[in-house]
């Protein structure tokens, strides 16, 4: 497993939680991270995601576990397709039966020629995520006002349900953005290298990132 040089932390902001990754950005971006959280129920998500040189997803691996179960999927893309492998153990819509939540769905993609052109992924509750896109498209050096939509690989938590979501990335002033998901957005402060420092109604990060 590669050594990371650089480290952040985020708290939840929405429900009690955080999410520490590191990382290595320096040709595309390599990442693993671990991130907690209580809602639907107690939980916790290990993933790593790798990007080329252009900061294009090119894989990503996610596993959440709690009390009774564990859930697992692989993404690839390769010559314009995802593919997703999945596991699962124990009875993920038992543990939500139990909490008086809705049963999670089928791990994995259902159709995929509905990503065909996606190019990022996103993780639920993840801030990491929304970096991709930026640095994908330059956006911290955009023009204000310039707006980008995107066909995003959308991983939902804990059920690693795999589902399109049309998001809207408008570059802001002081190279901001304000990113919008089928009715919910929000202005994102981003430091100066695209990672979110103020995500409002999500997370905020917190503590002095570490280099090395």
């Amino acid at each position: 497993m590669p050594m990371m040089p650089r480290s952040l932390l985020w708290n939840r902001t929405d429900v009690p939680g955080a999410d520490h990754v590191l990382l290595d950005d320096r040709r595309g971006l390599l990442a693993r991270g671990v991130a907690l959280a209580v809602d639907p129920l107690p939980y916790t998500c290990r993933y790593e995601v790798t990007t080329d040189e252009t900061w294009a997803t090119v894989r990503m691996e996610v596993s959440v576990e709690g009390a009774g179960w564990l859930r697992s999927i692989r993404l690839e893309r390769a010559a314009g397709r995802w593919r997703a492998s999945t596991a699962e153990q124990g009875d993920l819509d038992a543990a939500l039966a139990a909490v008086g939540k809705p049963p999670a769905g089928i791990p994995g993609i259902e159709e995929a020629h509905r990503l065909a052109d996606a190019l990022d992924v996103d993780l639920g509750g993840a801030p990491l995520f929304n970096t991709l896109p930026v640095r994908r498209l330059g956006l911290r050096a955009a023009t204000p006002g310039a707006v980008h939509r995107l066909t995003v690989a959308w991983v939902l938590v804990p059920s690693l349900v795999v589902v399109p979501s049309e998001q809207v990335y408008t570059v802001l002033e002081g190279g901001n953005v304000r990113f919008a998901d089928n009715g919910f957005d929000a202005e994102l402060r981003l430091d100066q290298d695209g990672y979110v420092v103020d995500y409002p109604g999500l997370a905020e990060r917190v503590g002095t990132e570490v280099r090395r």
